[in-house]
């Protein structure tokens, strides 16, 4: 999933974009989470929280939120707290503008492909394998 989601994100897709296409492939979501992945690219245009972190939580949620296909809030949340928490530990924070360090472009490109690397991970360590 990493290698795909990476391969999307350099080829123009955003970051929370890139790894939602891969996780559809993979089959780990609906497509219909394409167009609502879009909003979250750029800290939600805001610089906040990381895109690629707010579309793991969309994954977290689709598989184990309430009523969802495992139904499990506890395990929802705790997912939740845990995919922050990893990603605070490869990263130090989750939000965007200081993650991007106010690069642009290319540059910016570069540095944000190892998030996306960092989620796709997250998400096949913490969800996929419960799937399964």
């Amino acid at each position: 999933m990493k290698e795909k989601a990476i391969e999307y994100f350099k080829s123009g897709c955003s970051c929370s974009e890139s790894i939602i296409k891969a996780a559809i492939e993979e089959g780990i979501c609906p497509k219909e989470f394409l167009s609502i992945a879009t909003a979250f690219s750029g800290g939600m245009s805001s610089g906040c929280v990381c895109g690629t972190v707010a579309v793991a939580q969309m994954i977290n949620g689709y598989h184990f939120g309430r009523e969802n296909i495992f139904g499990n809030e506890v395990i929802a949340r705790q997912n939740a707290k845990a995919i922050v928490d990893e990603f605070k530990k490869r990263n130090k924070v989750t939000c965007c503008r200081v993650l991007s360090g106010g690069l642009e472009g290319p540059a910016r490109k570069e540095r944000c492909a190892k998030y996306v690397a960092d989620v796709c991970e997250i998400i096949e360590d913490l969800i996929k394998t419960k799937v399964k």
